[in-house]
């Protein structure tokens, strides 16, 4: 026959929780992701900063002309061009949003709600390609829609994702076609 007492030695009680050690570890923890956050949103405002020399965005005309085409989708940024990583912010585009294009004969229209809209002159229109990523977006192969465009003394590409993908080969041939002909125009007068 077993004793009582034996058995209430052998039970432990469990552990108090010391909870001013995981409050002090929670506001720790906030305080350095707070730390990281600004340290980002400083290195933004850095970026724009360097970018200062890129002039004012030229703005929308009052008389575009007849669209060529239309798309409606996302913009996810502007680069330096051929370095898919070097982010423009400077006026704003480093900004995403949505974004409603429209090409005609004056250029190409860039109309993003919550974001400045801008216009790119054809004349500063370069090439257009499909591609599989811009800055912070990477895509299938061919599922962005990439315009290169001179912007003062910069070549940049502008990534464009449409809500309808089979609209992207369309675009690439208007706006290839339209420098092809610009470029074969200004041989002419020369």
């Amino acid at each position: 026959m077993s004793t009582p007492w034996i058995f209430a030695a052998e039970q432990k009680s469990a552990e108090v929780t010391d909870w001013a050690a995981r409050i002090g570890w929670l506001v720790g923890l906030a305080l350095f992701v707070a730390l990281v956050y600004w340290l980002m949103r400083q290195g933004w405002k850095w970026r724009g900063t360097l970018q200062g020399d890129l002039p004012e965005l030229p703005a929308l005309p009052t008389e575009p002309g007849e669209a060529r085409l239309e798309l409606s989708g996302r913009y996810h940024g502007s680069t330096t061009a051929g370095q898919w990583l070097d982010r423009i912010v400077a006026h704003g585009l480093g900004t995403r949003s949505r974004v409603e294009l429209t090409l005609t004969d004056a250029g190409l229209s860039v109309v993003r709600p919550g974001a400045a809209d801008f216009f790119v002159p054809a004349a500063q229109l370069r090439e257009a390609r499909l591609d599989k990523g811009i800055a912070g977006k990477v895509l299938a192969e061919g599922g962005l829609l990439v315009v290169t465009w001179a912007h003062g003394d910069k070549l940049l590409d502008s990534g464009f994702r449409s809500d309808h993908a089979a609209e992207h080969t369309a675009w690439v041939e208007a706006i290839n076609s339209m420098n092809t002909t610009e470029t074969s125009t200004e041989g002419a007068a020369r």
